[in-house]
């Protein structure tokens, strides 16, 4: 056997490995290691956490092995001690970031709106809300991370944004942030680009509490996902609570997420199924008390039982009845219930529809081109209807707002996300034009029927 010591063992092992996976892999998983001993063949390799060890043997155990055979001569063994001091992975010698201040987690990142007292609770969701309550008590503690999985519309930022909500009434100065995955990953290419990581990565691994809706747009993003695990990591060894959410269980998700799956799997799950007809009577009747709408009992019963898979749509049906009476000052009944919402109740089970049918059918409403849609005028003629369309695109299908920009002739994910927030600020006050984006809505289902 040749004669190295330990370190020079290992520095020659990872200086090869260099060149098979470049610099950043090297620097990312092999460089915070730290030779302890060789002894009676085994190399053990100190590591900041469980994490690192699981990557390492994840990717590169069986190469490392290879190499350590050919350097040393005769099999060695890995062998890995965790130490689990967030020292390694942030120094807290080192001046913490201006990007780490209270001031960055302003109350406006959460919707004071999604609170636990606003949240109906029903057999279907009874599990994932008594978690969650649990850690907006304690958090970082028995529940970490945590894991709400279900459908589109069933409450899940709801519940992220009531934790959020309930530790900033019981911690004032807790660093609580919410996020969605997508713009996780848009913050992380936008840092890359300006060489602002240290920011980046100040603003999320100081954080108290990390709220990440959507996990699944964040797979197969390899250089974000693997930032993502070393917030996660940061956060978990410093005992910070960390919350996602997901519509499908980890244990669902395919097999090149594999490497997320085993994270997530190591805290809770919990599930949010389809609400049953008394939660959806219940889940109305506190829309209307909010709305300060007086329903009909008869009216509730009948979008109840109607309406059966997503609340999202219960609570649009609710909206759309009150708007047709603000404007015609009508009573409701069963009736004209069933007239007013005709091509909304068959929207509950309907597959997501394409964008370029959105786009046809507004160009079509507005007498525009779809290639003016696509284009760059920023005429009040064209800029309406192109914000409608992305509107419609955001709520109708499963696209991301980076998606949707390409779609439309390469805007900016945040374009998108203006167009968005604009429309929802227009339904909201305009009555006249929430019946135009329901009549819009009914035309593309029919059109991509």
């Amino acid at each position: 056997m040749k004669t190295l010591d330990a370190a020079e063992l290992w520095g020659q092992a990872v200086e090869r490995l260099r060149a098979e996976i470049g610099e950043e892999n090297t620097g990312l998983w092999l460089k915070p290691v730290d030779v302890v001993s060789w002894e009676g063949g085994v190399l053990l390799l100190r590591v900041p956490n469980k994490f690192f060890s699981d990557g390492i043997k994840e990717r590169y155990q069986k190469r490392l092995l290879s190499l350590l055979r050919e350097i040393g001569g005769a099999d060695i063994g890995l062998d890995f001690k965790v130490e689990r001091d967030l020292a390694r992975v942030l120094p807290p010698s080192d001046p913490v970031p201006e990007a780490s201040p209270q001031s960055d987690f302003a109350l406006t990142e959460l919707n004071p709106r999604y609170t636990f007292q606003s949240f109906v609770i029903g057999e279907s969701n009874r599990l994932a809300c008594a978690t969650a309550e649990s850690i907006a008590k304690s958090p970082g503690t028995q529940y970490n991370p945590y894991v709400i999985y279900g459908g589109v519309g069933l409450g899940k930022t709801h519940l992220m944004h009531a934790i959020g909500n309930a530790m900033r009434r019981q911690h004032p100065k807790a660093r609580v942030l919410y996020t969605t995955s997508e713009q996780f990953v848009n913050e992380y290419i936008a840092a890359v680009q300006n060489n602002a990581l240290d920011a980046f990565r100040a603003k999320y691994r100081f954080l108290d509490c990390l709220l990440i809706d959507d996990i699944q747009f964040l797979i197969a993003k390899e250089r974000s996902e693997q930032e993502f695990f070393h917030t996660f990591n940061s956060l978990f060894d410093s005992r910070k609570q960390i919350i996602v959410s997901s519509d499908r269980s980890p244990k669902d998700m395919s097999p090149l997420e594999q490497r997320l799956i085993s994270r997530l799997e190591w805290g809770f799950v919990a599930d949010i199924k389809p609400p049953d007809l008394e939660t959806r009577i219940a889940i109305l009747r506190k829309k209307a008390e909010l709305e300060r709408f007086s329903v009909p009992e008869d009216v509730v019963l009948f979008i109840a039982s109607s309406v059966k898979t997503n609340v999202r749509s219960l609570e649009g049906s609710l909206i759309r009845l009150k708007a047709f009476q603000s404007m015609t000052g009508a009573g409701l009944s069963v009736e004209n219930a069933r007239e007013i919402l005709k091509d909304a109740l068959s929207a509950d089970d309907a597959a997501p529809v394409r964008v370029e049918t959105i786009q046809r059918v507004v160009a079509l409403k507005y007498s525009v081109d779809v290639k003016d849609l696509k284009g760059h005028q920023r005429t009040a003629s064209i800029a309406l209807p192109r914000q409608v369309a992305m509107y419609l695109c955001c709520v109708m299908t499963d696209q991301s707002s980076t998606d949707i920009g390409r779609a439309f002739g390469g805007k900016d994910h945040s374009t998108v996300l203006h167009a968005r927030k604009k429309i929802e600020k227009k339904v909201e006050e305009d009555p006249f034009f929430l019946e135009l984006i329901n009549k819009l809505q009914a035309d593309i289902k029919s059109a991509d029927s």
